[in-house]
């Protein structure tokens, strides 16, 4: 691995695109301790260290903390990222951004440009509602927020965190066009990275004061490999169907006749079922801490909720399913995947073209899928279960793991074409990170 690093930094335009990526990415952190204006960052501090379980720990969480710090970047990538899954779930149920998901590279634009249209709409309106909230918000001993509430707080809030976002998304589309992966699957990434240093530092302090045994911490760490490699083999699992495209006699010349396959991937949906879940499970509890402090039929529906309880883990876990099955439906359309086969000459051997070929596509879809979800629940309840449990001081698993393990995945595997491109080894000379499809 090592000599694939050396390697990828021999290459010219790859190691100007590996530093280029590097440079926006500090761009971003140091971005990331800019305070906004007229926010007590240190109340607002104590209070989200009250919030950890809440819809609002969870937002913290995606970006990087600076929604605790206050700072320029509050919002994060968060916007862009709702208005693209408000974007996929519009393709679904009308034929105009249907349409254009098949007109090609020209549709692709368009629906682009329509996702940024939207992350400013959707910044402007989380910003004005941060702001609000913010206003009335007080720490346990009554401190406020905002020293200086009011229409100006507002409207300097809403410029100045729709223009962090407006910031932010550009950086990464930066990255993603002149850099190397995803640019705002990164910029999510770095700020989830970012916690595990404070993250290490807690457990060795731990283990110094003696409230956390060496032993636990080996044992520990050999549950965050194991986890992390079957967190790995689950992302690039993929079930293979075999598919045959019939030979075409055109002149002198035969077409097709060659065989390849279908790649359908064990967890099709990705982190969204873990989001979705997480959103809807904290609900109850964000209602009961902010909105409703002395409603005792609020505070017995969250304490029902709270991470640990049967309860949680039983409805946590059939929300994860269940939403890795509505959203594998939404992204993945058995009907039109065979009609293309179809329209090309190919067919699956042994099935029949057309409905036949959907139905059994559908079929096995609804089989791996299975598997992949109940390990996404599994993924999901492993912070509780190594909180509550073996008392560990660490929080590892769940929505953070899935985005860190599948983005490396992703960037690892541009480097690997890059190199295979100019006829380099890649960085494994066992095996290669085979491309997510």
């Amino acid at each position: 691995m090592i000599k694939g690093f050396q390697t990828a930094f021999g290459i010219p335009e790859l190691r100007r695109r590996i530093l280029f990526t590097l440079g926006i990415l500090i761009v971003y952190l140091l971005g990331g301790h800019i305070p906004a204006a007229g926010i007590d960052g240190a109340a607002l501090g104590l209070f989200f260290s009250q919030q950890r379980g809440t819809i609002l720990g969870l937002y913290d969480m995606f970006v990087g903390g600076n929604l605790s710090k206050a700072t320029i970047f509050a919002l994060g990538i968060m916007p862009y990222i709702s208005a693209s899954i408000i974007l996929q779930l519009l393709t679904a149920v009308i034929p105009y951004f249907e349409k254009l998901k098949k007109e090609g590279e020209e549709g692709r634009r368009k629906i682009n440009q329509y996702t940024r249209y939207g992350t400013v709409l959707v910044a402007v309106i989380q910003s004005y509602g941060i702001s609000i909230f913010l206003e009335s918000m007080r720490t346990g001993g009554g401190m406020p927020i905002v020293p200086s509430p009011g229409w100006g707080f507002r409207l300097l809030s809403v410029l100045t965190l729709t223009s962090g976002t407006i910031l932010v998304m550009w950086l990464g589309e930066q990255i993603t066009e002149k850099g190397i992966g995803n640019g705002i699957s990164l910029i999510i990434t770095i700020g989830i990275v970012a916690r595990y240093p404070g993250e290490f530092l807690t457990t060795l302090s731990s283990v110094r004061a003696g409230t956390f045994t060496p032993f636990q911490a080996i044992f520990l760490m050999l549950i965050m490999v194991s986890v992390t490699g079957l967190v790995v083999l689950t992302t690039q699992g993929t079930r293979k169907i075999p598919v045959q495209y019939a030979k075409r006699i055109v002149g002198r010349k035969i077409y097709g006749g060659h065989s390849t396959f279908i790649p359908l991937r064990v967890n099709t949906a990705g982190v969204i079922p873990v989001i979705f879940a997480q959103s809807l499970i904290m609900f109850p509890r964000t209602l009961a801490t902010t909105f409703f402090p002395g409603s005792s039929l609020m505070e017995g529906i969250a304490s029902s909720m709270e991470p640990g309880a049967v309860v949680y883990a039983v409805l946590y876990s059939g929300l994860i399913i269940f939403f890795a099955y509505f959203y594998t439906a939404i992204v993945f359309n058995p009907v039109d995947l065979a009609d293309n086969m179809k329209r090309q000459g190919a067919f699956i051997p042994g099935k029949r073209p057309g409905k036949p070929t959907s139905e059994f596509i559908d079929r096995v879809l609804t089989r791996i899928t299975l598997p992949g979800a109940v390990f996404l629940a599994f993924i999901a309840l492993l912070p509780d279960i190594l909180i509550y449990r073996m008392n560990a001081p660490v929080y590892f698993g769940g929505t953070g793991l899935l985005i860190v393990v599948g983005v490396v995945l992703d960037t690892l595997q541009q480097i690997e074409s890059h190199l295979l491109m100019r006829h380099y080894d890649t960085f494994m000379k066992k095996g290669r990170i085979r491309g997510r499809v």
